[in-house]
């Protein structure tokens, strides 16, 4: 009973915790992370019983599931879609923490949040190379050549990630038991990720932590949290009953073929960024540094803490740098999707410079 009354306790702690009345809707996709994440694990377990990593049944297992499992449909495209879903609430969850400088405010939470994220892209990527269609392995075999860049060692590595000497077996069944395990160390950050926020709790629009104009989250932010639910289990039925392949590369429908290689060779969308700046740098090292700082650069941000920091409520130079970002952020996107010719070779230079340049004078911006 005491262990009971101790959960219990816990809860209700959560519950009451001390939140600025001032918060707008930009704060409910933390919640709405939350329930993604819970809805990728539920139809990633029910996906798996279905499927084979069998490098010559895993592409028919999946056609398999979506055809003859009663049900199967459904939980494989709401899984597909899910991972764009939750990738667009998690850009909006950082951008929120950016605008409103969360990194500064709250350090730790920041940090574990960045290390959530990356987690995220390895974890997507892993599962985007399970269907085995064609951009997936084709993608896994890219993506997995950038460690050959690491000099001395960085062949073998790419051998010993491989489990041989090219993309097969051993690479599909790692792969798949990574991609199961990984969630679930997602979800122990995720906890952690509460725990440091639930220390100071939210920070306010005008990036105060201040008591006095805090209220209880609960009734008054879960009904708004509810709002964010109903509004995002919509656009993912939607998503899933009338458009279940929008955000899918038409190319992985066909079941990979190592002798034939796609015209045009590119991740699921919410990479494209990365993928943009990995192709800006014609050295092949060169390129996988820029790829790994274009992430690594988020956690360089609480690094600008300083005790006359001025909110970006009350800085214009902060809201201007911060727009730019976005709007880089988006070309960007838009560039790695394209083919590897003129002229979008040289804007995603221009933009790549763009990128960093931003996150500098962002930093800069803070005293300012």
């Amino acid at each position: 009973m005491s262990n009971f009354l101790r959960k219990f306790m816990l809860v209700q702690d959560m519950l009451s915790l001390p939140t600025p009345y001032n918060i707008s809707i930009w704060w409910n996709w933390g919640s709405i992370l939350g329930l993604l994440l819970s809805v990728q694990l539920v139809t990633g377990i029910f996906i798996s019983m279905n499927y084979t990593a069998d490098v010559l049944s895993a592409f028919s297992s999946v056609i398999h599931n979506m055809r003859d499992v009663p049900g199967g449909w459904f939980f494989r495209s709401l899984h597909a879609n899910g991972a764009s879903l939750f990738f667009i609430a998690l850009y909006i969850h950082i951008g929120r923490g950016l605008y409103y400088q969360s990194f500064l405010t709250q350090p730790r939470v920041w940090m574990v949040g960045v290390s959530i994220y990356l987690i995220c892209m390895g974890t997507a990527f892993l599962g985007y190379v399970l269907p085995w269609g064609q951009m997936s392995f084709w993608g896994a075999t890219v993506i997995t050549n950038l460690l050959s860049a690491l000099p001395y060692w960085g062949v073998n590595l790419v051998q010993w990630v491989w489990g041989g000497f090219s993309v097969g077996q051993a690479t599909l069944n790692r792969f798949f038991t990574l991609h199961f395990l990984l969630p679930f160390l997602i979800t122990l950050l995720v906890l952690i990720h509460l725990i440091f926020l639930h220390e100071k709790g939210s920070t306010s629009p005008l990036g105060s932590l201040n008591h006095i104009n805090k209220i209880n989250f609960h009734p008054y932010f879960t009904i708004k949290d509810m709002v964010g639910f109903i509004m995002i289990m919509g656009m993912g039925i939607a998503l899933v009953t009338f458009y279940p392949n929008l955000l899918g590369d038409p190319e992985n429908y066909l079941k990979a073929n190592p002798m034939v290689t796609p015209i045009h060779i590119q991740p699921e969308w919410y990479f494209l960024f990365a993928y943009a700046i990995l192709r800006s740098i014609p050295s092949k090292i060169g390129g996988v540094i820029a790829l790994v700082a274009s992430i690594f650069v988020l956690y360089l941000l609480p690094l600008g803490l300083l005790k006359w920091s001025v909110p970006t409520a009350f800085s214009p130079t902060s809201q201007i740098l911060f727009w730019m970002l976005v709007v880089t952020f988006i070309i960007l996107t838009y560039l790695g999707a394209c083919p590897v010719e003129a002229p979008y070779v040289y804007l995603s230079i221009v933009f790549t410079i763009f990128y960093f340049s931003l996150f500098f004078l962002y930093i800069i911006s803070f005293i300012l």
